[in-house]
């Protein structure tokens, strides 16, 4: 009798659980269009070149915001992961900072299994379509995921409430960067600082930063589809493989097919003005956990 009713409370306990309610990301749905994607300016960096057509023949929707600490602290209590750490600054309404491209993908894929969907990634990071088979078709991907970069680079410069473009603000949402972005020159009072943190960082110049940091999401203004921070506060993983452009036309593009290193956008608020433009991107190792990078969500509207 006694192992009847411990039976009956852990079963009450899982299923409590399972129906508690998790903090949802809020999501904004961008609508299918073709756009002119790259450094169409011609002072960045190589890589953001040559610009070239991208189409997206599906709608699809993105965070409103880069993932926050309060959401990520949500996730980690049920998967037994640790927290993210903040680098001493506050949580709460911060974009989550110290996580790997795997930190992000798995995060989604807890995501979908909570709201009863497919998960977009199996184990080795790739895609799974709505039956869980292995796809490169991103229209087919049912689950919460990492958004590509072509979607990303589309919804920063304003996507379907934007369009016909280009012309295109430089940043998301503005061609004055302090009215849109968190970026080196308005994140606080720079300073520089040795061992007084208790650090070595001997083979970094020997010297931290301090005095300026990420800022809470959403303070600044958004763009066309009311999305924020897609400027500044933190680089934000994409899903793709970084890979040289190509002048040629693409539809729906998800990266290059292999690589070493995967793509981030958006700037940070450690980094200047240039690197926070539209049309900027830059790399990572999918392994990296730094204090400038975060991510934001995405899913195929199905």
């Amino acid at each position: 009798m006694m192992i009847l009713l411990i039976f009956a409370l852990f079963s009450i306990l899982l299923i409590s659980r399972e129906t508690e309610k998790h903090i949802a990301p809020e999501m904004v749905l961008v609508k299918a269009g073709t756009f002119q994607m790259g450094d169409e300016v011609g002072d960045l960096w190589d890589g953001a070149r040559p610009v070239h057509t991208v189409n997206l023949t599906y709608d699809f929707w993105i965070g409103k915001t880069e993932i926050t600490f309060n959401e990520y602290d949500d996730y980690c209590p049920w998967t037994d992961k640790p927290c993210a750490w903040d680098h001493g600054w506050d949580r709460e309404d911060r974009p989550v900072i110290y996580v790997s491209w795997w930190d992000a993908i798995a995060y989604c894929n807890w995501l979908s299994e909570r709201e009863r969907l497919q998960p977009a990634y199996n184990e080795d990071g790739n895609l799974l379509d709505r039956n869980g088979e292995l796809t490169t078709d991103i229209t087919t991907v049912e689950g919460y995921r990492l958004p590509t970069e072509a979607e990303w680079e589309y919804a920063a410069s304003g996507g379907h409430h934007a369009l016909p473009l280009p012309p295109r603000f430089l940043f998301s949402g503005s061609d004055e960067i302090d009215d849109v972005a968190w970026y080196f020159s308005n994140s606080g009072e720079y300073e520089l600082v040795g061992g007084s943190l208790g650090i070595d960082y001997s083979r970094h110049g020997g010297t931290a930063i301090q005095g300026i940091s990420t800022h809470p999401v959403g303070q600044k203004q958004p763009n066309e589809l009311g999305l924020y921070d897609m400027s500044g506060n933190v680089w934000e993983w994409c899903h793709d493989w970084y890979g040289e452009y190509t002048p040629e036309e693409q539809t729906n593009p998800i990266g290059a097919a292999t690589g070493h290193v995967r793509v981030m956008r958006g700037g940070s608020w450690i980094f200047g003005a240039n690197d926070c433009r539209v049309g900027n991107r830059f790399y990572r190792s999918r392994h990296d956990k730094i204090f400038r990078l975060g991510f934001r969500i995405a899913r195929t509207d199905l």
